[in-house]
């Protein structure tokens, strides 16, 4: 395959899927060395570690949680960030939260900074949502699970956070009471949460 062809092979990828790694320009069966010259070129940018983009893509406001997905597939977007994402609370994060089995090495990711929380068993694999952004699949806990987790992380959280949320969370109607006593009681948060759940439908 010619410089040329191979560099508008790339671009293509790069355009249908919004951004492009190293695996998979290889998979491609293209040399790796064709991004270093497309980026000298100003054709794509390297927007993380393996990752390309075409400097004219569109950026959603999701930009940073799909860049984690990207480099950290395993991770589950959680707590304040899955809020964010959820359009509940008044919280913007400076930093991707993240769940992780806790036996899975700590990211090397320079940009979005990360704040790495350790799940286990049920509570990492359960309530998980996959959506699609800029091209990529991303992992986020649904509404009834992150308010389960903001009450079990209260402490790094903030209770008020947690009790805005939940407030916020069933004044629109996002969760079912089954839906928030099941994932209340997997996060052994059941007997925490009993007072504000009785509040909300006095």
């Amino acid at each position: 395959m010619s410089d040329s062809a191979a560099s508008t092979r790339v671009l293509s990828l790069a355009k249908r899927r919004g951004s492009i790694t190293r695996q998979e320009v290889a998979r491609a069966g293209i040399h790796t060395q064709t991004l270093s010259r497309l980026v000298r070129a100003g054709a794509l940018e390297r927007v993380s570690r393996g990752r390309y983009r075409l400097p004219d893509a569109p950026i959603t406001e999701n930009h940073g949680l799909a860049l984690v997905a990207a480099a950290v597939p395993k991770a589950v977007i959680c707590l304040v960030s899955a809020l964010r994402f959820h359009d509940i609370g008044t919280q913007a994060p400076h930093e991707v939260w993240i769940a992780l089995d806790r036996r899975s090495r700590r990211p090397a990711l320079s940009w979005p900074r990360l704040r790495v929380h350790r799940f286990g068993g049920k509570t990492l694999t359960e309530g998980i949502e996959t959506h699609r952004m800029e091209g990529e699949s991303v992992k986020i806990y649904c509404v009834a699970k992150t308010l389960a987790d903001v009450f079990k992380y209260r402490n790094k959280v903030g209770l008020d956070v947690a009790l805005e949320a939940l407030r916020e969370g069933w004044r629109a109607r996002r969760f079912t009471m089954d839906e928030i006593h099941r994932y209340a009681r997997l996060c052994h948060v059941e007997q925490v949460m009993r007072p504000y759940l009785e509040a909300l439908v006095a």
